[in-house]
């Protein structure tokens, strides 16, 4: 869901140790690899608190959430924008989202005292979601990253952001530091007698920028191999933005621990998800990295227990699946699940994992006593595109599948039909034949969503659509015109399509005869608008008469923006 910026959880223990190598992880009890889930480790903490509250200007009709996992088996890490510039060891540049395992690229390896450019290679490549920060230098250079990541400075590795005193203490960037490396390295060419003699006598910035501006065909070496990290270029710090927004971001794993972007030394940032505090080893290439809050169902109980507690709403699913691989291994589902009903609090699930059906009866059993929301999430169904843009998570059929045992199990279940990809999963056909199939599992309600691409997402979007289908370029660069929300023509021809649909397959209808979000500015049924409507029928908890709801929220996003593509 897009647009929920959730505070983060510090997942401190009583006891302050920690275990060796992981020094900034506290309440750590163990990190383990178990042969039943290749490629995921899991470490194991103990949590403080289990619920979160949710931003108050958030549109979202909820305001508590519960997150037993950091970081998802669906996802990575990720730290600089997509269009961020990477020096490869023939001396080109290549945007960081483009990058593949085993490309040569340059890094840095100290010797003696000084630090000099060597070829490396990359061993992993990630990407996901975080909180977008702007550093500015003093010559123009520009960075897009994650306040956690690291940039080399003359007074060593400092991260984007931090604080001087508090669980946010660490070396951050200030004004008073100078990045290392050689800065921006391709102006606009401007031929003149001075801009000649420089190719000479400018240095390793200016014969950098000469191989950029020329791009000569015939490069055998690396032309910075061996040479000392040093640079006249001006590379103070002017400033560091908070943009105020999250993007898709990405990292990669290399032999040095570091390459260079945009023209400066930039640590490899060995962040999973959203615990950006776990630093992995050097060099080591893993799948995923899940932070799991092995005593969570303990405090949650605590408190719901407390008489300050008013039972409103919990949802989960809305930031990290509660139902990934882990959830297999930990089982902490059922008590947490066991803990709201328990203490009458209403609760709603959305997910993509398919292990939900293995709570189904928990799941029954508790509607008895509280409201109950379920909601199941899909969107592509060719296999192919499916395995393209999400590896890794189950199949739409499968999910379809869910759905059917949700409903058979007497429970309530939303579909979100999101995101519809222009000229990929918008045909008539197509959306016939999976709101056909979402009715006959009996889904409570649908929810059709167009892709949205906000900032760095529609640059990892672009890069993925130019290689796998470059014939519909020109027309995202249409569609996508005006920005990151689809241009109203395409809205209104989408709402035209699926309206017929959502009438033929009964989804304009809900109790009382009202359609679900019609007629509510020039949102159509279906297509969601803000807040509660966002949510197909049955993915919230029903509200009972007497009991308690969230405040209600300002809807401050147009229609469409809470569910994108990333």
């Amino acid at each position: 869901m897009a647009g929920m910026r959730w505070d983060a959880q510090r997942l401190d223990a009583e006891d302050p140790a920690t275990l060796p190598g992981m020094p900034t992880l506290r309440g750590l009890l163990r990190s383990v690899q178990v042969p039943e889930f290749p490629g995921l480790t899991f470490h194991e903490v103990r949590s403080k608190s289990a619920l979160n509250e949710v931003p108050g200007d958030s549109a979202v009709p909820f305001r508590w959430t519960i997150n037993p996992y950091r970081g998802c088996s669906h996802a990575c890490v990720y730290c600089l924008r997509g269009d961020t510039l990477v020096l490869m060891a023939d001396g080109r540049q290549k945007a960081i989202a483009d990058l593949r395992v085993g490309e040569r690229i340059v890094g840095t390896e100290r010797r003696g005292t000084y630090r000099h450019y060597v070829t490396t290679e990359v061993l992993a490549h990630w990407s996901t979601v975080k909180p977008a920060h702007r550093v500015r230098l003093a010559d123009g250079t520009e960075l897009v990253a994650s306040g956690d990541h690291r940039f080399l400075t003359g007074r060593g590795w400092k991260h984007v952001t931090g604080a001087m005193a508090g669980r946010d203490r660490r070396p951050y960037l200030t004004t008073n530091d100078e990045l290392l490396g050689f800065g921006r390295s391709a102006d606009a060419l401007d031929v003149c007698a001075d801009h000649r003699r420089g190719y000479l006598r400018g240095g390793l910035r200016e014969h950098v920028r000469f191989i950029h501006l020329v791009d000569p065909a015939i490069r055998r070496t690396c032309p910075l191999d061996g040479i000392a990290v040093t640079s006249d270029a001006d590379l103070r710090v002017v400033e560091v933005q908070d943009l105020g927004l999250e993007m898709p971001m990405y990292d990669i794993t290399t032999g040095t621990g570091d390459f260079i972007a945009n023209g400066v030394v930039s640590h490899n940032c060995f962040a999973r998800g959203t615990h950006q505090w776990l630093e992995l080893d050097t060099g080591r290439d893993f799948d995923s990295q899940v932070v799991v809050k092995t005593n969570l169902v303990d405090v949650l109980r605590r408190e719901l227990a407390r008489p300050s507690w008013q039972r409103e709403h919990v949802a989960l699913g809305t930031n990290t699946d509660p139902y990934q691989r882990a959830e297999g291994r930990y089982r902490l589902m059922p008590g947490v699940i066991g803990a709201l009903a328990g203490s009458g609090t209403p609760l709603s699930i959305l997910t993509k994992g398919t292990l939900l059906r293995r709570d189904l009866p928990l799941l029954a059993a508790a509607a008895r006593d509280v409201p109950i929301g379920l909601g199941v999430s899909m969107a592509i169904w060719d296999g192919d595109l499916h395995a393209s843009l999400e590896p890794g998570v189950p199949s739409p059929r499968s999910r379809l599948e869910l759905v059917r045992a949700i409903t058979d199990a007497g429970l309530s279940c939303g579909v979100f039909l999101a995101p519809v990809l222009p000229g990929l999963t918008d045909r008539l056909a197509d959306l016939d034949a999976a709101l056909g199939a979402i009715a006959e599992a009996g889904a409570s309600g649908v929810t059709v969503v167009p892709l949205h691409l906000r900032p760095g997402a529609r640059e990892w979007f672009s890069a993925w659509l130019a290689r796998e289908h470059p014939q519909l370029v020109p027309r995202y660069q249409q569609l996508y015109r005006r920005g990151a929300v689809v241009a109203p023509e395409y809205r209104t021809w989408l709402a035209g399509r699926v309206a017929p649909l959502l009438a033929r397959y009964g989804f304009d209808r809900q109790a009382g005869g009202a359609a679900r979000g019609a007629d509510v500015g020039d949102t159509p049924a279906g297509i969601p608008g803000d807040g509660e409507s966002d949510f197909p029928a049955g993915s919230l908890p029903p509200t009972r008469p007497g009991a308690r709801t969230a405040q209600a929220r300002p809807a401050a996003a147009p229609a469409g923006e809470q569910l994108t593509l990333l």
